[in-house]
């Protein structure tokens, strides 16, 4: 059977675990506009299954409400909600949430000509509800090896939040200090009451926040990025 010029030029679906390189991995997506989150990690095609709501969505909602009013009080960041992030030609993941430095304040990553995160953000954060085994090990190393500087895991299941820091070229876990907050080292004044959000308390969560963004070092690293709005 002889195909017809438009079926030739059919752009095949993405599949779960199909092997392809960047290039092909956003042409086949692109044709998919009906495609939410698929993402490229080592060559290899994963795809989200349905999201469900007290296991994610609400999650990810804390979480982005979190980095948002950080994002309001410090000039020169900007948080995103599952861009997808080309970081090298056989990963391009859609994390749940980045935060990063705005290229002209001196941060690591830019935006290409077709608005897309091109290196790695600053910050990048996961909701693990049922993806553990990538976001824990096989994203991990991808992020690490592309100089994420800090990441963030939330094992919706297992009650958990780990924070890693990039300490000469390997992930470190930032500590719970003893008052119940994890702090940023590359974001001053970023500061996680790990407790509250895990239970949902997000009038605590978003209170140790403002003691964050009212502290000396936030306003050094603000004046330090020097961009105004």
């Amino acid at each position: 059977m002889v195909k017809t010029p438009s079926q030739r030029l059919a752009i095949p679906l993405l599949e779960n675990g199909d092997r392809l390189n960047r290039y092909e991995f956003e042409r086949r997506y692109d044709a998919m506009s009906s495609l939410k989150k698929a993402e490229l990690i080592e060559g290899i095609v994963y795809m989200a299954a349905a999201l469900r709501f007290k296991s994610h969505g609400q999650p990810h909602g804390w979480m982005m409400t979190w980095l948002g009013n950080y994002e309001a009080m410090t000039s020169g960041v900007a948080v995103g909600d599952a861009p997808t992030v080309r970081l090298d030609m056989d990963n391009e993941p859609q994390p749940d949430a980045v935060l990063l430095i705005l290229p002209e304040a001196g941060g690591q990553a830019s935006l290409s000509e077709d608005d897309y995160i091109e290196g790695a953000p600053e910050l990048m954060v996961e909701i693990a509800a049922s993806s553990v085994a990538i976001d824990l090990h096989t994203k991990k190393q991808v992020y690490r090896r592309n100089g994420v500087k800090e990441y963030i895991v939330w094992q919706v299941l297992e009650q958990k939040i780990s924070w890693f820091y990039l300490e000469q070229g390997e992930y470190v876990e930032l500590p719970v200090d003893t008052d119940g907050i994890i702090r940023s080292r590359i974001f001053p004044g970023l500061r996680l009451a790990v407790t509250s959000i895990l239970s949902g308390n997000m009038k605590n969560v978003l209170q140790v926040l403002q003691e964050g963004v009212q502290s000396p070092e936030h306003a050094a690293f603000v004046q330090k990025l020097g961009v105004k709005y």
